[in-house]
């Protein structure tokens, strides 16, 4: 049986390429996305490039309706071997912040990757050796003005990798998390296909909970 990957957060950016990198390895592709249409999109594009792909609509931050996204998934294709969480709200800040905005923030960057974890950590994912991976930022450890709710996100982000990189070892499971020190798209250095690599390796070597590409 094939090896598979369940990409949540998939997007024309870090997301697919991701995917488009294990899809190439010959890993079976889902992707997981707010919008159906643009799954439908991405579906056709994964068709194109002849990687076996199936998509999920979900809003990782109503969690009943994100739960059962991923029990389908895991009858649809049991457990995956990989799973990247890709979620965030990488925007400025809204003026004036809010606590509600803070929360908002905090339920799609942080929370959804925790249920992520708490779904996807079963002991059939631990027989197979599978990973979980976080993508992270440079705000974890360098915040940075108009960035609060992302630079506070992604810190606990970071927190909760290495939290459960300990916790779930002993069952099996590697978490990791890529640390993009930079602005995805920017340059061609932070294309990213090129930084979809360091997922790659990361999976592969599995000797630190964090790469950081910079």
């Amino acid at each position: 049986m094939a090896q598979s990957i369940v990409v949540i957060g998939a997007g024309p950016g870090l997301g697919n390429a991701v995917a488009r990198k294990f899809g190439r390895e010959a890993y079976e592709v889902a992707l997981v996305s707010r919008s159906q249409e643009k799954l439908d999109g991405y579906k056709k594009e994964f068709e194109e490039l002849g990687i076996p792909v199936s998509t999920y609509a979900a809003d990782v931050t109503d969690i009943p309706s994100f739960d059962k996204v991923i029990d389908q998934i895991q009858s649809d294709l049991g457990d995956p071997d990989v799973v990247v969480y890709n979620v965030g709200i990488t925007s400025v800040d809204e003026k004036p912040l809010t606590a509600e905005d803070v929360a908002r923030h905090f339920a799609a960057d942080v929370i959804g990757a925790y249920e992520t974890i708490q779904k996807f950590a079963t002991d059939g994912l631990g027989a197979k050796n599978g990973s979980i991976i976080l993508t992270g930022g440079m705000l974890a450890e360098s915040p940075y003005p108009g960035y609060v709710a992302l630079g506070m996100d992604k810190a606990a982000l970071r927190n909760l990798a290495l939290e459960k990189h300990q916790e779930l070892a002993d069952k099996g499971i590697y978490v990791g998390t890529v640390m993009v020190c930079g602005t995805i798209g920017s340059n061609d250095h932070f294309d990213p296909d090129n930084i979809a690599e360091s997922f790659w390796k990361l999976n592969q070597d599995r000797d630190t909970f964090e790469v950081k590409y910079e």
